[in-house]
């Protein structure tokens, strides 16, 4: 099809690979869930977990259309590992944007040399962890929901509230005692995200490995990690549309059976088959292109470092906005329209097909469309761009 990957781009040649080796078995990992151990050993393997890494640390320095890029690749069969490595960048990140020098020098060239993969359990939405001063650190009890990766991570971005009520974050090794992976993950999509709840028992966090302050401001640098989110969601929304096309095609052209009533001997003969098919190729066109434009307003945002300015990253959030509304829209059109034009002998569990509409429906639910719509009708009207915060 017309929205095939650029193998020129090493990293997203890399992905293709692994996307035919996850391929194999996407539709059975996706019923059974929990751990997909060999799979990101494969993805370690690669060197992906690494490349975008700055140079000086040890990494490749890739963009992030070429990461955003292998994100859309992977969720072309399998949602649940594009958004496990989507989201190993944003403790990932953190740590460059929010770390000291030498944090940095120690976590990132650890992490480029061993090619780890970072999870998070530091949901800004759930205080429900907490933390009391110990020497030289903190003892941190409680839990925290939607920790994505931790099932599977290396390294894991932990958060608690202290008795002032504010937010403090930590990397530590997930696999430091008191850290208990719960493995309760029962959400109707992205199955192997591990995105259920990690508790802490009485864990101990050294003062060196906080992350900045809670009394340091946000900057507009610092802040580019919600972006990276939305940035990662649109494009497991680009990618799984993606995927739900080129499988329905090949379903259609091979399996599927003309209405009684169609007047045609073959599926792919009937002009109502042509027309929605080219409708639904046509939309998922528009939103690979909207994804591309947003990364790489992404990428001129990240160049600036911490001098970027409001006004720049302000101009990135919306693109990345628009590109993401409309990413949720396609992939839930197309992941659940394909059923119509192939018909009813695709919808069973055997096929798999609707892995692909689960996994958009888990991730739009967790970003509402319409407060983006508004914070892009509101910057249209008034040119005011978003207050950076979660989500935005």
């Amino acid at each position: 099809m017309s929205f095939e990957p650029d193998l020129t781009d090493p990293f997203v040649a890399t992905a293709v690979e692994l996307r035919t080796l996850f391929d194999k078995d996407a539709v059975e990992r996706d019923k059974r869930g929990g751990r997909p151990t060999e799979q990101v050993r494969l993805l370690k393997q690669s060197g992906l977990p690494s490349a975008q890494i700055p140079v000086q640390y040890g990494g490749k320095g890739a963009s992030w259309l070429s990461i955003m890029r292998v994100v859309r690749e992977l969720a072309r069969t399998d949602g649940s590992l594009a958004h496990l490595f989507g989201y190993h960048h944003l403790p990932l990140n953190l740590v460059l944007f929010r770390a000291s020098q030498a944090q940095k020098d120690h976590w990132l060239r650890a992490s480029a040399a061993a090619n780890w993969v970072w999870g998070n359990s530091g949901n800004a939405m759930s205080k429900t962890s907490s933390g009391r001063r110990a020497a030289d650190g903190w003892i941190i009890s409680g839990k925290r929901p939607f920790s994505s990766g931790s099932h599977i991570a290396d390294y894991i971005q932990i958060s608690w509230e202290n008795v002032e009520g504010q937010r403090l974050t930590a990397a530590v090794p997930a696999a430091r005692e008191g850290i208990v992976i719960e493995d309760d993950w029962d959400g109707l999509g992205q199955r192997q995200t591990g995105s259920g709840t990690v508790t802490f028992r009485d864990v101990y966090v050294a003062d060196d490995e906080l992350i900045s302050s809670p009394d340091v401001p946000l900057t507009p640098y610092a802040s580019l990690t919600s972006l990276l989110q939305q940035s990662v969601l649109l494009n497991v929304f680009v990618g799984s549309a993606q995927g739900a096309l080129e499988e329905g095609r090949a379903y259609t052209t091979t399996a599927s059976r003309p209405w009684i009533y169609a007047g045609v001997e073959k599926h792919t003969d009937d002009p109502w088959i042509k027309r929605q098919y080219g409708d639904l190729t046509i939309r998922t066109l528009a939103a690979t292109e909207l994804a591309d434009k947003a990364a790489r307003s992404l990428d001129a945002a990240f160049a600036r470092g911490p001098a970027l300015t409001y006004e720049d990253r302000g101009a990135a959030s919306i693109d990345i906005a628009t590109a993401n509304v409309y990413a949720g829209e396609v992939g839930l059109a197309v992941s659940s329209e394909i059923f119509e034009v192939m018909g009813a002998r695709s919808a069973t569990n055997a096929n798999g097909f609707d892995r692909f509409w689960r996994n958009v429906r888990t991730h739009t639910l967790h970003n509402p469309a319409e407060y983006k719509k508004r914070t892009i009708g509101t910057w249209l009207l008034t040119g005011e761009f978003p207050v950076p915060a979660i989500y935005r």
